[in-house]
């Protein structure tokens, strides 16, 4: 819901952090592969009860994440960069809530399923309608800049971020943020395959 409208303020200073680092022995995908690995310092950070450790593992992916995209763009935009970049994202969301269960499972971890199951909905809907809308070469103004379809919804990649760092700065507080964030993942993975499904049905009456 969130990310349409803080991209375009985020996006001029990654810009010009990414013409710092446009350098031959720098890649979007090195950056890409960089992020990742530090993002999964989150795991055993968390695992372990280091809150603020695994916080900034987890701003320091998202602020990667964003450069290697900025980089793509001078560059030009690749399937493969594209395709890299969002199975590690994926990856690096699931790893965040099962961190939170290993740190405390008697209390975190049915809350913690919750989410990951909320996740998965709101994963499968987006990539599902992503693969398809390039195959109907579906535009997508709202997001002109990324390699494929980005559908919207209640819970993207903003709110995502938000409640993970939410988690990090109140972690007894795991169990209500994830229950209350599943809801409304599933509110959007309800509200993706139904717009989705209309999108795609009227293509086919065409």
């Amino acid at each position: 819901m969130l990310d349409r409208h803080l991209h375009p303020r985020v996006k001029p200073m990654l810009n010009r952090l990414a013409a710092l680092l446009d350098k031959p022995a720098i890649s979007p995908d090195k950056l890409t592969l960089t992020g990742f690995i530090i993002g999964v310092l989150a795991l055993p950070f968390l695992a372990l009860g280091w809150y603020p450790a695994a916080l900034a593992a987890i701003v320091l992916n998202r602020v990667l994440d964003g450069l290697d995209g900025a980089l793509a763009r001078r560059r030009g935009l690749t399937d493969a960069g594209g395709f890299l970049d969002i199975a590690l994202d994926f990856l690096f969301y699931a790893l965040v809530p099962f961190g939170f269960a290993l740190a405390a499972p008697a209390e975190n971890a049915l809350a913690a399923a919750w989410l990951l199951c909320a996740f998965i909905g709101t994963g499968s809907s987006f990539l599902a309608f992503a693969a398809l809308a390039a195959k109907h070469n579906i535009d997508n103004p709202g997001y002109a800049h990324k390699s494929f379809y980005y559908i919207g919804g209640l819970t993207e990649g903003t709110e995502t971020i938000a409640l993970f760092v939410l988690c990090c700065l109140f972690p007894a507080h795991f169990t209500l943020f994830a229950w209350l964030f599943g809801a409304l993942c599933w509110l959007t993975t309800t509200t993706r395959i139904w717009s989705g499904y209309v999108t795609l049905k009227s293509l086919t009456r065409q």
